[in-house]
């Protein structure tokens, strides 16, 4: 049986890829153990300066399972229920990966991004898309409310009146609308999607990660802390930055009018 979840660490990028194509790349029990396996070994390792999350084939990640949860429900219909919370809570453990780690999170957007697959758009920390893919939430065709943190990050990065929009109609919308909502930070021609995110993700594995960790560890929190909270955690995390290699090399680059070669240390 093929792995659901594939890896690749190369140059300082990790690589996950969801590899089930001829499901669309469904979530399914594997894939959500292949995922925090996958999340948790590249936070982890210090040879990893930046994550790449793409699908396999011609989509990035049709959600959830359904054609596995009409036979899970026609089978065992509590088994099913009482099983379903702790199978969110088991897979919210790959989301608190990618919002914790201190290094950047680029996902790469083919085809449809719907359901869960759209909640590891919104965890991740960029999003670069081809601009033929589509996007909706979906549970509510199903439903289901969301779940993958699709209600803690769309309503940061959409505000709340689109939040609610998008999840309680559930309709699809275009690669430009996400764009243009700040769901997709770039969006390109489907033929340069590959070449594109292989730019992008060597731009930040080159970047001094220490200070590009602590950037978006204080972005990431800072709609959660109060201004007193967020200027200690700030001059804390430039501390923590000045004390690096990177940062030395910075300013003897900038003094010297040549370009820095950061080593992520």
């Amino acid at each position: 049986m093929a792995e659901h979840v594939l890896t690749e660490v190369r140059d300082g990028i990790g690589s996950i890829v969801f590899n089930r194509p001829d499901a669309l790349n469904a979530l399914s029990p594997e894939m959500t153990d292949g995922f925090i396996d996958a999340t948790g070994r590249f936070e982890r390792d210090p040879a990893v300066r930046c994550v790449v999350i793409r699908g396999a084939g011609d989509h990035f990640m049709a959600g959830g399972d359904i054609k596995g949860f009409r036979k899970s429900l026609s089978e065992d219909r509590a088994g099913h229920v009482a099983k379903l919370e702790m199978r969110v809570v088991k897979v919210h453990q790959a989301v608190y990966h990618l919002r914790r780690m201190a290094k950047p999170v680029l996902a790469s957007v083919q085809g449809a991004a719907a359901g869960f697959g759209l909640s590891v758009v919104l965890a991740s920390d960029l999003a670069i898309a081809a601009e033929d893919s589509v996007f909706t939430l979906a549970y509510r065709h199903i439903g289901l409310s969301a779940d993958g943190g699709a209600t803690y990050f769309l309503p940061r990065i959409v505000g709340e009146r689109r939040a609610l929009e998008i999840a309680l109609l559930g309709e699809r919308f275009t690669a430009q609308h996400a764009l243009e909502i700040g769901i997709l930070n770039r969006m390109v021609p489907r033929a340069a999607l590959a070449e594109e995110t292989a730019a992008l993700a060597r731009r930040l594995a080159d970047g001094p990660t220490v200070a590009l960790g602590k950037a978006k560890q204080l972005i990431r929190c800072s709609l959660d802390n109060s201004w007193d909270e967020q200027s200690h955690r700030e001059a804390e995390g430039l501390a923590a930055a000045a004390a690096t290699e990177d940062h030395l090399e910075g300013v003897a680059a900038f003094v010297e009018k040549r370009k820095p070669v950061f080593k992520g240390r």
